[in-house]
């Protein structure tokens, strides 16, 4: 009995460890990244909100590409340099992130929601 809750235990410990895997993968959570840097390195902040809400407000220097038009519209990214993509709270920007990649962008990165962003690249 005491074996049997014992493996249970294990297996609870790593299925909850293989679902925050899969949590952060498909939100495109993982270590830090120095926003400030790829910024010096040339790095393009492509904003995948749509036109009205980009607008409203936006980061300087950003691009505007709404998601839905992403995939018809990749050569205004360089692909040589970072990408960094955000929207309003980080669920548009982690789809971009995945379309980027699947389209040979090497070095992509979800920013998350732009406010947030804007505040970690002047840190």
């Amino acid at each position: 009995m005491v074996t049997s809750a014992l493996n249970k235990s294990n297996t609870e410990k790593i299925d909850l460890k293989i679902m925050i895997q899969f949590i952060k993968k498909i939100f495109g959570i993982g270590p830090a990244v120095d926003y400030p840097t790829l910024m010096n390195q040339g790095a393009t902040i492509v904003d995948v909100r749509t036109k009205n809400e980009y607008q409203q407000g936006h980061i300087k220097g950003s691009i505007n590409i709404p998601l839905n038009n992403l995939d018809r519209h990749l050569q205004k990214i360089k692909k040589d340099k970072p990408v960094i993509t955000c929207c309003a709270s980080g669920m548009r920007s982690a789809s971009a992130k995945n379309i980027l990649k699947s389209n040979g962008f090497s070095e992509v990165h979800n920013g998350g929601g732009w406010m947030s962003l804007q505040s970690r690249i002047r840190k």
